[in-house]
């Protein structure tokens, strides 16, 4: 007889890292891990720890600790784990089992963080998402190029160029610090959409923007928006339409990553992908939309001078909402800009470390003994699908 379902013990599900620059890459690994149970604990290391043993992060610990809160499969989040994984911290917390993606994560001594969990049977793997990392959107930034945006026929594709100190171009030999191409499918869409229609009752609110490289600053005015109704609708511009209006060459990154990015925030009820400019009346007649909001920040007029949002301002349906945190793409940059020669230091010793655990492993295998920095054939029982590894790094 199988066991009813109010009488069975909750999976409680472990996951730990930086967290820096929290990508779709991020939210796809803790979606992932959180249907291997019912209960996601996530720990998020200190800058302490992240600049000991990888360098330093871009964002503080304060602003990754709230990162992690607003993806939407987390349940809690543990501040200032320890970078090794310890039976201890899973004890705990009453976790199950720790997860983490197939890439290798070792300590500034060479020693991989997950092998006492790994010994002792409690570690599964999930495979990573290809196409993005936190090395690469760094890079992104540092290049400032528009290669990770193209139309027509190259439209999405992400290319391995011109920095081989980020470890973007052609050269680079870790598969992991190594940019491959983002593939958008709409199976990634749906497998991040709620997948949930408003009520006839719910208060719908509309907000649009770039929602670039998604930060602080985007999850506050989300939060914000979200308690002026009940449904949360995000318009997101194509890619030339926000380079149209930010310049340079903006977007950081395309409009699918965007879209998958402002979907793993829990605020988040549904995105239209390629909203128009301006706020139209078939716009709000189509969504049933009550409220449109938008942030404290500049309103670029359309591109024939118009206000964007002159409809819902007739319609006394326009709110400005002040999210309270300053926080712009633009800073981002600023500070990666600041501090370049630090971040690409930091990706040199990441790739150096990926390519000599790569070695060993390889030598292990020949051998066929255990190798201390691995990644473990004994692990395959615990991979959740069979892609070769992938490139989002914590």
């Amino acid at each position: 007889m199988s066991e009813p379902q109010g009488d069975r013990r909750k999976v409680r599900v472990w996951c730990d890292g930086c967290y820096d620059m929290v990508h779709f890459g991020h939210a796809n690994s803790l979606r992932q891990a959180k249907a291997l149970g019912d209960y996601l604990i996530v720990g998020v290391h200190t800058d302490e720890e992240i600049s000991k043993h990888k360098g330093p992060p871009v964002f503080s610990q304060e602003e990754r600790y709230k990162m992690v809160r607003g993806i939407k499969w987390v349940d809690e989040v543990v501040e200032g784990a320890p970078y090794v994984t310890t039976l201890e911290t899973l004890d705990r917390y009453g976790c199950d089992f720790c997860v983490h993606g197939d890439d290798i994560t070792m300590t500034a001594d060479g020693v991989d963080t997950y092998h006492l969990v790994k010994a002792a049977g409690r570690y599964k793997e999930v495979s990573r998402t290809a196409g993005v990392s936190t090395t690469d959107v760094v890079g992104r930034m540092l290049l400032l190029t528009r290669e990770h945006f193209h139309q027509g026929v190259r439209e999405y594709e992400v290319s391995r160029e011109s920095s081989s100190t980020m470890g973007l171009d052609s050269t680079a030999r870790s598969p992991w610090t190594g940019c491959s191409q983002f593939l958008p499918t709409t199976s990634k869409i749906i497998n991040f959409s709620n997948g949930k229609e408003p009520q006839p009752t719910d208060r719908i609110v509309y907000v649009a923007g770039a929602f670039d490289v998604f930060h602080v600053g985007h999850l506050d005015f989300l939060e914000q928006a979200r308690k002026h109704g009940d449904f949360l609708i995000v318009g997101l511009h194509t890619d030339p339409v926000v380079n149209r209006y930010k310049g340079s060459n903006y977007p950081i990154m395309n409009l699918h990553e965007r879209v998958l990015s402002v979907l793993a925030c829990k605020y988040v009820s549904e995105v239209v992908i390629g909203a128009p400019y301006a706020v139209t009346q078939d716009l709000m007649e189509h969504f049933k939309v009550d409220v449109v909001c938008h942030g404290k920040t500049h309103i670029p007029a359309d591109i024939d001078g118009s206000d964007p949002y002159l409809e819902p301002k007739k319609r006394g349906k326009f709110i400005i909402v002040d999210s309270k945190n300053d926080m712009t793409t633009e800073k981002i940059v600023d500070r990666i800009i600041m501090h370049r020669l630090e971040y690409e230091e930091r990706n040199k010793k990441k790739e150096k470390k990926e390519i000599a655990a790569l070695e060993a492993h390889k030598k292990s295998m020949q051998n066929k003994t255990p190798c201390k920095n691995h990644i473990s054939s004994s692990n395959l029982n615990n991979k959740i699908g069979s892609s070769p590894p992938t490139n989002v790094s914590n």
